[in-house]
């Protein structure tokens, strides 16, 4: 990264709670991170803590999505696909999508990204040839398709792509390693995955990070590719060193495993959820740190 490419703007730090002050019920949301990897969880815990309902969540899903939909927080999840990655199927999206308690659109990969582009580009929908000889357009029949208005060069003929629709968001969560106080952000592990079109594709994004940094000193931390996030996209920032656990967030720390196999396991039972809301959900995030170390103490001891 280059000194001087991120250019400091006016001081956005905010907290969980005045982030999320500002959802309303029946919002649509997109949360970044890939699975069980940098998902933004101080936010989705203080969501849980609301009275929020009706959410339409746009992820590539882990537990962020589990945690909301166990909570009755979610009316739909539209994903590319929701997993703990350790723990191929993310329980709580299991049992959700068994009850038949809400609505799913499970896209390809690459068309979930295209819709999150259209949304960042503000054009209504996306040509692609993902999905097509899939039963996903028989599925989801409220995807369109539309033909290309330019013929083939060698057949002549006028191809007929899926028109993936714009996702636009509400509001967008996504968790970095490193910020400004003005909303430059940057990634420091191997993939930036899909945040900054997350934060583009939204009318209010909100970025957490594990560190608050001075501009001048986010050149030095990263190559210029890392530097997805620009301050002209968001609009707060909140301080939150440990946010993504119990997922991954390199090189700061990796994912919680012992925990995300508790999480699992009490996903299994009525009664066994009720003891784990209890002990990590039920409380506020500073109560949440505090067991969740006093649970690593107790496990390090054997």
């Amino acid at each position: 990264m280059r000194e001087g490419l991120a250019v400091a703007g006016p001081d956005k730090m905010l907290t969980e709670v005045e982030a999320v002050a500002e959802l309303a019920s029946g919002m649509t949301i997109g949360i970044g991170g890939w699975g069980s990897r940098r998902k933004p969880m101080s936010v989705v815990r203080e969501i849980l803590r609301s009275d929020l309902t009706d959410l339409t969540v746009v992820a590539y899903g882990g537990p962020d999505v589990g945690l909301l939909c166990r909570a009755g927080k979610v009316a739909k999840v539209i994903s590319g696909f929701v997993s703990l990655d350790s723990i191929p199927l993310e329980p709580n999206y299991r049992l959700a999508r068994q009850d038949g308690s809400i609505e799913a659109a499970e896209w390809d990969e690459g068309m979930l990204l295209l819709g999150l582009q259209a949304a960042a580009w503000r054009v209504p929908f996306l040509p692609t040839r993902a999905g097509l000889g899939s039963d996903i357009p028989t599925e989801m029949p409220d995807l369109q398709t539309v033909r290309s208005p330019y013929p083939e060069a060698t057949s002549g003929e006028h191809e007929e792509l899926l028109a993936v629709p714009a996702l636009d968001l509400d509001a967008a969560f996504v968790h970095q390693n490193r910020a400004d106080n003005s909303g430059n952000a940057l990634w420091l592990g191997e993939d930036p995955f899909m945040d900054d079109l997350f934060v583009r594709a939204a009318k209010r994004s909100f970025v957490s990070t594990e560190q608050v940094v001075a501009t001048d000193d986010l050149a030095g931390l990263a190559d210029v590719t890392h530097l997805r996030i620009s301050r002209l996209d968001v609009d707060g920032v909140i301080d939150a060193p440990g946010g993504a656990h119990f997922t991954e967030c390199p090189p700061d720390y990796g994912r919680d495993e012992a925990f995300q196999k508790r999480y699992a396991a009490a996903a299994r039972s009525d009664e066994d959820w009720a003891a784990f809301r209890t002990d990590f959900l039920d409380i506020d995030e500073a109560g949440y740190r505090a067991k969740v170390d006093e649970l690593a103490g107790t496990e390090a001891k054997g």
